[in-house]
Order: C-alpha cells, then structure tokens, then sequence
C-alpha cells in the first residue's frame, strides 16, 4: 500500500449531468412545472373520488402519482447534491430551499390520495388488494394504512406539511450548515471536520490527544446555537406526536421502518444486555496499547504503528475485487460507480461531513459522497456507500415507490459490502501485527455500528422524554445524559473525559429523529445474511441479489424469508452479537500469539 498524503481523490468529483446538466438546465425547470401542472390536474381529478375507483382506474391513479413525484424527486436530488458539495454556495442554497418549498406545496396538493387510502373502510381496502390490478401496489397500500389511526384531517395535514419547510426542516439545515462550516484548528493548521477526526485514528497517543482536544475546542463556540436548534426540534416533535396520539417518541419511526415498538425494544434488550462485550475489548486494547486505561479518543488507535496510507486508486481495487469475489454481477455495477463518474471522493472545505449514497433517484442511478483520507475506515465507508449504491441500482427499476426501503433494511447491502471488503482486506495481509491491526479495526467498527447506535438510542430516549416532562434542555443537561449513557456503555473501561459534548455533531440526531438504532437492526441482519453466504456459499448469491432487488416491495420479515432468515425470532439479534464476541475471541487469540495484551 502506498505511503503518501495525497491520496489521488482529489479531483474525484461526480458528474451530475444524468440528473441534469446544471442547474440552468431548461429539462430541470420543465421537471419541476410538469410536477406542479400534473399536480393540480391529479388533485381535480381524483380529489375525493378515491373510494369510488375501480381497482384498474385506482392502479392508473397510483402510477401517475408516482411518476409526480419522481420528477419532483429527481429535481430535489440534484439540488441537494450539488448543495451538499459547497454548502457554503449561496446559489446552491437558494436552490435547495427552493426545491423544498416546491416539494411541501406539491405534497399538501397531493397528499389527500394517501388520506383517503387510509381512510377505506378494511373491507373495501381489501377487495382493492385482492385484484390482479392492484397487486403492484399491495405493500405501498398497506404501508400506507398502517398510518390510519394518527392521521389527521386533510386541512390539518395540510399545515403540518407547510409549516415544515420554516420550522423543523428549516432547523436541521442549520444544524448541517454549521456543522459543515466547522473548522478544526490542529497546531495552527485548520482543517476540515472529517480531517480532525480521521486523526483519531493515528498510532502516536499525543496527536490523537491534540486533535481530540481541537474537535472539543472547535464544537464549543457554536454549542448553544446546536443546543437550542435541538431543542427547538424535540419540542416539535413532541408535538407532533401528540397531535397525532403515537404511545411513544419513537413510534412513528418504527411504523416507518415497518417494525414495532415491541421488537424494536427486544433489539435494544439484547445489544444493551452484551455491553460486557464492549467492555472487554476496551480493556484488551488497552493492554495491546500498553495502557492501564483507555480514553475516548484512544478508541480508534492502531494496536501497532503503521504509518501507510491508501490511494483511492488501490481502494477502488480493494473493494471491486472484493465485490467481485462474492459476484462478478455486483462487481460489475460497483465498478460503474467509478468508471461513470457517480462518486464525488475527496475532504473540501464546506463540503458536507461524512459520507452517503443517495440511492432512490428515479430514471437514474445512485451517487456516493465520500470524504476520503486514505485510511482503512476510508475503504470500508467506500465499500459501505457502494453497498447501498448496488442495492439501489438493483431496486430502482421497481419505481419510486416500491425501490424505497425502510432504514431497518436499508442498510444490509452496506455492512454486507463492508464484510466482504474487511474479508479482502485480511485476505491481503500476511503481518500478524497487521492482521490484528484489521481485526481490532473489525470489531471496533461492529461496536460503533451496534452498540454505540444503541447507546445513542438511549440517549435519544433520555432527551426526548426529559423534554416532554421537563421542559428545555440546558447545555449541561444534555452533556450529563450523553455521558451517563456512554458509561451505561463503557463502564470504567474507557475513560470519557472530555467527551460531554460531542454529541452536537451527529446531525442524525436533529435530522431524523430514532434513525440511530436502525443501523444496529440492519447490522445485525446483515451480518445474520453474511454468516449463511459463509456457510452455505454460491446458494446464498441468487437470493441475496432477489433480497436486494426486491427493494421496498415487502416487508422486512418478508425480505428476511428470502434468505432463509426469521425477524420474529429474538436469538436473530443475540446470534449477530454472539458473532461479534467470537471475533472478540480470535482477536485475543491472535494477542496472546504476538505477545500483547
């Protein structure tokens, strides 16, 4: 692997021209007028006539429904893509609020079609879902009706959706655009967000130390701005889900993820039951450091000094042959990713932090953001995005509707990638030293994927509730419930001084509320998927490629029976954490042949 502090990503940028050629594209303005004309049409049509359809004229309903959208989608995508490049462009953010303006006003034009699906009386809905006319559309109806008993009338829906462009998503764009505006002053040197944590991840203690310090400096000056934007946010959504009658904060978004509140909390049962397995990692790594005790910053730290970085080009090879290995097929559509151009790769300034797939664009294709800094967490978050880059390439001729998956498994091509990727990666190394290197990063990776995702769920809980019983949160109050739930986590195995508020970076947190624990449910049963390919080999490619391309046309449990799985079944969350602990076992093991630890 090759050493060096450039890492050949730096003009890796996407091509949005797909979509459309800018944003002066005359097709992006046509688009947008054709959603607001056929918009009204649909609504003089159709408004309160659905109960009265027949079942082929109810079909012909929904797909133009879906083709609106689609074009007010596929505009609103490439505004937020170019966007979230330089978020600093007031162009471009001018053009994403304008995009969202539009998209709310077209939504309150529409949204009576899914009101008065709902609203069908059982035995009309299912006379509807039993025609042949209508099969394409039986889980999208369905999904649908689920939402009957917390929807309002249509008036009151309608102000709800309006309401949301000022108010909560308002105040989650702020909360993005002050964090993609932070700076990270390293010995005199600023730099962007992402460049500062990746730090974390070097061998020598004193420049994690520094940058771990710099990030805690550089989150103070903004800290009761994001504190009060959260606060604003928990409140709304307090009281929306009082308007609407849902038993708890978090219920609405297990209707979306098509779970329930009761197997959502056997999930967080079984992770918080096992934080003895994050526990005892922490103390073997600070003995493979050398160290009485670890401290936060020190989690990420290689077991042994190695200085080498990875290009993007040798990345790419890394995970397409690792996709390769498992399909040619995959490995194929992966490939595309970089050959078309349908990757935007390196750390900008004001460009936003992290990394994600943008996956469900209609009559195109997924794009990947990156912020790559040569690192191994560079090439697995690669392998991660490309994962969900597959599945909506394999989802997206299903349609708008139907390609949409829930975040409780949305995520299995991701960590599926991912563990493909990590198997390549091991495949490759021959140094035990180095190998032990991998395997820590591995189980590091698992912990911040499933328990940490839970541990944020907890403290999700906590806020939400105190906000709803005590009123507004003080900056040291949610300081106090961030730390009492990572040493719910850590116990006195990692040492969090300093860590209070880096909970105000997680923009999850304000964007879509409950999101977090949907990572360690769609883990969990991907890892589940990645032990049967283990087992069982080729048998396991074809239906996992029916998995995938099934998109968001059944439920999870349905997706599950595809690979042989039952979500029903609690010990499906207790086997992925048994795994977990069995590669806590071998990194012992390994320790223990070195000599370290």
């Amino acid at each position: 692997m090759t050493t060096t502090e450039i890492t050949g990503a730096e003009e890796v940028a996407w091509d949005l021209s797909d979509l459309y050629e800018t944003a002066g594209d005359p097709r992006f303005e046509a688009d947008v007028k054709e959603a607001e004309d056929a918009s009204a049409a649909f609504r003089e049509r159709y408004y309160g006539k659905v109960a009265g359809l027949s079942a082929a004229e109810l079909a012909e309903a929904i797909a133009e429904l879906e083709r609106i959208e689609s074009l007010i989608t596929r505009a609103g995508y490439f505004a937020h893509l170019e966007f979230s490049t330089n978020m600093a462009d007031p162009t471009r953010s001018a053009l994403v609020a304008r995009l969202t303006e539009k998209g709310a006003a077209l939504e309150t034009q529409l949204l009576f079609f899914g009101l008065e699906i709902a609203d069908l009386e059982d035995e009309a809905a299912e006379s509807f879902l039993a025609s042949p006319e209508l099969e394409k559309w039986d889980h999208w109806m369905r999904s649908l009706r689920k939402f009957r008993p917390y929807l309002m009338s249509e008036p009151e829906e309608k102000i709800f959706t309006e309401k949301s462009v000022s108010g909560v998503s308002a105040w989650d764009r702020l909360y993005e655009e002050l964090l993609g505006a932070l700076r990270v002053d390293i010995d005199g040197d600023e730099v962007a967000f992402e460049e500062a944590m990746s730090r974390l991840y070097l061998a020598d203690r004193s420049e994690r130390l520094a940058a771990a310090e710099a990030v805690t400096k550089a989150l103070e000056p903004g800290l009761r701005t994001r504190t009060f934007i959260f606060n604003t946010i928990l409140l709304d959504k307090s009281i929306d889900d009082r308007l609407r009658g849902y038993p708890t904060w978090l219920s609405a978004r297990n209707l979306r993820n098509e779970t329930t509140d009761e197997a959502v909390q056997a999930l967080i049962d079984a992770t918080t039951s096992r934080y003895d397995v994050v526990q005892r990692y922490y103390r073997l790594k600070a003995g493979m450091l050398g160290l009485d005790k670890i401290a936060y910053y020190d989690r990420f730290a290689p077991i042994a000094e190695d200085p080498t970085k990875v290009s993007w080009d040798e990345a790419r090879d890394i995970v397409v042959e690792a996709y390769t290995e498992f399909s040619p097929r995959s490995g194929e559509i992966v490939e595309r990713f970089f050959r078309d151009r349908w990757i935007d790769a390196p750390v900008r300034d004001n460009k936003r932090n992290g990394a994600f797939c943008a996956t469900t664009i209609p009559n195109a294709h997924p794009y990947v953001l990156m912020n790559f800094t040569g690192d191994r967490r560079s090439i697995l978050t690669l392998a991660h995005e490309l994962g969900h880059g597959l599945h909506g390439t394999l989802s997206m001729p299903l349609g708008l509707f139907n390609a949409d998956t829930p975040l409780t498994t949305a995520e299995t091509a991701s960590v599926f990638g991912e563990a493909l990727t990590f198997k390549r990666l091991l495949a490759l190394e021959d140094d035990p030293g180095k190998r032990l290197n991998l395997l820590a990063g591995r189980i590091e990776d698992s912990i911040a994927t499933v328990f940490r995702q839970i541990s944020m769920n907890r403290f999700e809980n906590a806020v939400h509730t105190e906000r709803r019983s005590e009123g507004e949160l003080s900056i040291e109050r949610f300081q106090e419930l961030w730390l009492e739930n990572q040493t719910r986590m850590f116990d006195d195995a990692v040492d969090l001084e300093g860590y209070g508020t880096w909970w105000s970076y997680i923009s999850h947190f304000t964007g879509v509320p409950g999101y977090v624990y949907a990572y360690a449910y769609g883990y969990l049963f991907a890892l589940a998927i990645f032990r049967k390919y283990e087992l069982e080999g080729e048998s396991m490619v074809e239906p996992y490629f029916e998995l995938l391309s099934t998109g968001g046309s059944k439920t999870p449990e349905e997706l599950a029976q595809i690979v042989g799985l039952d979500l029903a079944d609690p010990g499906i969350w207790a086997s992925g954490i048994d795994a977990l602990a069995e590669e806590l076992d071998a990194a012992e093991a390994l320790a223990n042949e070195i000599g370290i630890g």
